[in-house]
């Protein structure tokens, strides 16, 4: 029983305590005393209170602007809200940040937190890549604009990232086509794959894709257009080959070659007579 009470009073204590902590931050929240909510605001900041922060630098925005502190409050304001993961408003703020005053102390982390925030709010691979690419331009500028900033190595690293990323999405969309039975889509999406992303991981099954595609489109076209279609299939089996000569799939590609060539010699027999 007095375990009990205990507990009790303990919980009522607690509760007093937040309601006399919250009572005491409406309070800032309703000052028109500015310096002082600034100054509690930062409070609020270092504490890693991210919530009650935001919420006293988002009501000095308009106060503060066009005075020395403005950036100060723009800053702030954007790095509460990235405490609250809120990336999407926090690259606003940031990208207002650079616009507005060039000459801040924060335009470099600034810029390169645009980039951070993007990278956060990039979706998955299977998704519209904008905002992906957005990030990277971002980091990049960041690159080159401070090439001996304190997040250089940190803005390489997610460029790789994202770049994989890009990758990835481009081999999913390639492959889509291809498992769709869609080659005539399949044949440019596997070229353009290759085309940006020469380095790729998934080279060679993007390569091996690509001659499938262009094989099977050839021998299901119609006939004026099947001699031209055999011709590119077989240059993308001897590319294959040549790359790749211990592929998995050399055996099936062989079998391609077989059918393709013999396909050829049979149009240029007719084409002789």
């Amino acid at each position: 029983m007095l375990m009990k009470m205990k507990k009790i009073i303990l919980v009522l204590v607690v509760l007093a305590y937040v309601l006399i902590g919250c009572g005491d931050y409406n309070k800032i929240v309703r000052s028109n005393d500015y310096e002082y909510k600034y100054k509690k605001a930062v409070e609020f900041y270092e504490n890693k209170e991210y919530a009650r922060a935001g919420t006293l630098f988002q009501s000095l925005v308009n106060i503060y602007r066009g005075t020395s502190s403005a950036d100060d409050i723009y800053y702030y304001y954007a790095k509460s809200l990235i405490g609250q993961k809120d990336y999407l408003t926090a690259v606003h703020f940031f990208k207002s940040l650079i616009k507005e005053f060039p000459t801040s102390e924060y335009i470099e982390e600034s810029q390169f937190m645009v980039g951070f925030c993007n990278y956060n709010l990039s979706p998955n691979p299977r998704l519209d890549q904008t905002i992906t690419n957005e990030a990277i331009d971002a980091l990049q500028l960041y690159i080159n604009l401070f090439p001996s900033g304190k997040n250089v190595d940190e803005s390489n690293r997610v460029i790789d990232e994202l770049q994989n990323k890009l990758v990835y999405k481009s081999y999913l969309t390639s492959k889509l086509y291809f498992d769709f039975e869609n080659y005539k889509a399949a044949v440019v999406a596997l070229a353009n794959a290759l085309k940006e992303h020469p380095d790729s991981q998934y080279r060679e099954e993007l390569m091996y894709m690509l001659m499938k595609s262009k094989y099977l489109l050839a021998v299901r076209s119609v006939e004026d257009k099947q001699m031209e279609r055999l011709s590119d299939a077989l240059d993308e089996y001897f590319s294959f080959v040549y790359e790749f000569p211990e592929s998995g799939y050399k055996r099936e590609v062989d079998r391609f070659y077989e059918t393709t060539a013999k396909m050829l010699n049979y149009q240029e027999d007719i084409n002789l007579n």
